[in-house]
């Protein structure tokens, strides 16, 4: 997950607890993802690279860019950059970024993103932001980088369709909604074979959190539903989980 900076105190609706407030404290530390992810590689040589989602809003297109393909040259092409639109408002206002604007600065950084990774930019102008052609963007990502959504509405989800390799969700391992998660694909999918691309969604990433035998047990339920991978993940609303998970793991490493 990812937050650049935190408000004293947080006023807006934080979709993913059932009252809408966010259960952890300010001064929790919310590591930058792509420095992370770059710990990750140096200890790593096999294993996909993903952040699930990057608030990439908040961010200058072309610097992510840079940092982006930095990462995927030097992991060898493992990068998976899963993107949002953001949902804390005090954040942008710290940033001094629209929060209004978050839905179409998501998708013109995504325009830039891959403007920029082609080495050489062609021309990118969007309704936030342009990139100009002509200018020298590496080095070159090693891989052509799935860009994943995350999304919690059917705006968001046809977004993923448009211009995304795929979509990356989140659901309880005992609580799934095999009928929703089939809803939210079947959008994504129409979505993109709307736009003319239905071969470039390729991916369906759920992360899921639980306990191992429920994990376990959600995996063919997702499957059938139209999910392609699945990631242990901690609850987000939850502050016990990452200690349960790390116990998962190591109980399944052996």
């Amino acid at each position: 997950s990812d937050h650049v900076v935190m408000p004293a105190r947080v006023e807006s609706a934080y979709p993913f607890s059932p009252d809408g407030s966010f259960p952890w404290p300010v001064d929790e530390p919310w590591f930058d993802p792509l420095v992370a992810l770059s710990f990750a590689a140096a200890a790593t040589s096999r294993v996909e690279l993903g952040v699930g989602v990057l608030i990439a809003p908040l961010r200058h297109p072309v610097v992510l860019a840079k940092q982006a393909a930095s990462l995927d040259a030097y992991s060898g092409g493992r990068l998976v950059l899963g993107v949002g639109a953001g949902w804390m408002a005090e954040e942008f206002d710290a940033l001094g970024i629209p929060f209004t604007e978050r839905a179409r600065r998501l998708e013109d950084t995504v325009g830039i993103l891959r403007s920029c990774w082609g080495g050489e930019t062609a021309a990118h102008a969007g309704s936030t932001m342009a990139v100009d052609a002509g200018l020298w963007c590496v080095p070159r990502p090693a891989r052509e980088v799935p860009v994943l959504f995350g999304a919690s509405t059917d705006a968001g989800l046809r977004r993923a369709g448009r211009l995304g390799a795929g979509f990356v969700g989140f659901t309880l391992a005992d609580r799934i909604d095999p009928q929703e998660i089939r809803r939210v694909v079947e959008t994504m999918r129409g979505a993109a074979a709307d736009a003319g691309r239905p071969e470039a969604v390729s991916r369906v990433v759920y992360r899921v959190a639980g306990k191992a035998d429920a994990v376990a047990a959600a995996i063919p339920q997702l499957a059938e539903a139209g999910v392609t991978e699945v990631v242990v993940t901690v609850s987000w609303s939850d502050r016990d989980a990452p200690g349960r998970t790390a116990e998962l793991l190591r109980e399944a490493s052996g």
